[in-house]
């Protein structure tokens, strides 16, 4: 159902949704349990649910923390520590373990940049696999000891409505011994609404209120035109570390266009330029909607 469709429902007919989506998004899980590892012959060795701290992924750390083995959080090293220090507490106050990774020594955002320079669209994918992809990496590796008879389950937050890119988004995937269950690919932005107000404890992060993502990473290969100043408005001491990362890459002799932190917001991109990992929906939704101003 479209996220307009929801918005019109009255409002026991969307919290009578939101119950059929929660079962639902239950049964994804079984499912995903059932038909890619036991029905397989495999050990389920856990169940992680992937944890960003924006208020979407907050929503599915709720609705999971009493099946989720652990939540796994990638310190991307380019970020609001507020996020962090967000995920942590919130953890902590469910009871819910917190694994978090960081990129391996040479692969931290400031060493990547000082050598290469600010990732514009095209580089967005060599950024989410050194500073995501393989902090998840490290996660499967802690839990699956031995990948030909285990699996593990990371659950990610998903949306089909989220964007364009994510109509398509499976339900469930697998690769290797990972595997992935979106289970709220039926959700819109309304049913989480919807979500938070039946459950009345889910909390929110002040962060993603204030510049509509969890800035978690801010690698600035898909940033908006004003994105670091609307940074700076907030969190004036992340954005000091950014400039002074730009004296650091200017430095190091790269071509004055690469020198600048987010220089890629006016550039037309192709579909292959725009392509994102699975834990960056809100860089997918943020640059869709530059390249619709722009178009």
């Amino acid at each position: 159902m479209a996220e307009a469709d929801v918005q019109a429902l009255s409002k026991e007919a969307r919290l009578a949704r939101m119950h059929e989506l929660l079962a639902e998004s239950h049964a994804l899980l079984d499912w995903g349990i059932e038909s890619m590892i036991t029905g397989e012959g495999k050990s389920l060795a856990g169940i992680a649910v992937l944890y960003s701290g924006g208020n979407d992924s907050t929503c599915l750390a709720h609705i999971f923390r009493g099946r989720a083995d652990v939540a796994i959080h990638a310190n991307t090293t380019i970020g609001i520590e507020e996020t962090r220090d967000f995920v942590r507490k919130t953890c902590r106050d469910w009871g819910l373990e917190l694994r978090e990774y960081y990129p391996p020594a040479g692969s931290t955002y400031r060493e990547l940049v000082v050598d290469q320079g600010f990732p514009g669209p095209g580089h967005h994918w060599k950024m989410y696999q050194r500073l995501k992809e393989r902090c998840l990496r490290q996660a499967r590796a802690q839990i699956v000891s031995n990948p030909r008879r285990e699996r593990v389950v990371f659950l990610a937050g998903r949306r089909r409505t989220e964007s364009a890119r994510r109509a398509s988004v499976p339900e469930m995937s697998r690769e290797g011994s990972v595997v992935w269950v979106s289970p709220l690919v039926n959700w819109t932005k309304t049913d989480l609404y919807t979500y938070r107000d039946w459950a009345g404890d889910v909390p929110r992060n002040r962060v993603s209120d204030l510049i509509h993502m969890s800035g978690e990473c801010l690698c600035g290969a898909f940033a908006h035109k004003d994105e670091l100043a609307e940074v700076e408005m907030f969190f004036p001491e992340v954005a000091a570390q950014i400039r002074e990362l730009e004296v650091e890459v200017a430095a190091a002799g790269h071509p004055e266009k690469i020198c600048r932190w987010g220089w890629g917001a006016t550039e037309k991109l192709t579909p292959e330029e725009m392509k994102s990992g699975p834990l960056c929906s809100s860089c997918e939704y943020r640059q869709e909607v530059t390249a619709s101003a722009t178009d």
